[in-house]
């Protein structure tokens, strides 16, 4: 992944806000307005609800901010370069993140993973054998990584929601594993002279339709946040759907 996954935010500091428009707007006259403010920034849709023209605009750390200036100032520049192009925004909602905190939660998510990680590899080891938690972690790290590859490919950056969305699918990569671990031991009491290979085989088959059903189900609710739930949500429900494919 070259240059690696683009941290958002939440981690990174800067502004996060939405504007609301008293008529139809498109995503690139509010780039074209804002490209004498900065030309990092992250401008997209936001909600779906008729007659409500939103847009989200993300904007990174500016110049002198890391020197403790107000970051309150980007979001009035942003604010300023609107108007002038007489687009008449409110401003909905708004968020701030200081680099410091940025930091603290990019060090607070790494180490959620890890530990959720950490936690899985005791469990199963606990639960069945030490071989069966290292195959946990490797099937859960392999589901993970995917994921950040769909994430970098298609632009996202990585966010507290898309960290949380990352932990849920480790979690529900890990159950689904730990289901057809169960099976392999049953299995293996049912079927003592079997070879590994088929009495794996035969786990696997047998916890197949499971499978199917509840990561078509969970599909389908991920799919309907990502068709309907608006800008705020699309990337942690993109998230959800790579994963769960």
């Amino acid at each position: 992944m070259r240059g690696g996954l683009p941290l958002g935010i939440d981690f990174t500091g800067g502004t996060v806000f939405v504007v609301e428009f008293p008529q139809a707007t498109s995503e690139d006259a509010v780039r074209t307005a804002l490209d004498p403010v900065t030309k990092d920034k992250v401008v997209q849709a936001y909600g779906r609800e008729t007659g409500k023209h939103q847009i989200m605009v993300r904007l990174p750390m500016m110049e002198g901010q890391e020197q403790g200036a107000n970051l309150e100032e980007g979001a009035k520049r942003v604010e300023t370069a609107l108007r002038a192009a007489n687009m008449n925004p409110t401003i909905i909602s708004k968020g701030i993140v200081g680099p410091q905190v940025g930091k603290d939660l990019q060090s607070k998510g790494l180490w959620a993973t890890l530990t959720a990680l950490g936690g899985i590899l005791i469990y199963v080891a606990f639960r069945f054998r030490l071989t069966f938690a290292i195959g946990a972690i490797v099937a859960t790290f392999h589901d993970i990584l995917i994921t950040l590859v769909f994430l970098w490919a298609f632009g996202y950056d990585l966010s507290l929601n898309v960290i949380a969305a990352i932990l849920t699918i480790a979690g529900y990569s890990v159950n689904d594993t730990i289901v057809v671990f169960d099976r392999i031991r049953e299995e293996l009491k049912l079927n003592p002279t079997g070879s590994l290979r088929d009495v794996v085989n035969s786990a696997i088959n047998k916890v197949f339709a499971r499978t199917i059903m509840t990561a078509s189900t969970t599909f389908l609710a991920a799919l309907a946040l990502y068709l309907f739930g608006g800008g705020i949500l699309e990337d942690i429900s993109f998230t959800f759907i790579v994963g769960i494919i």
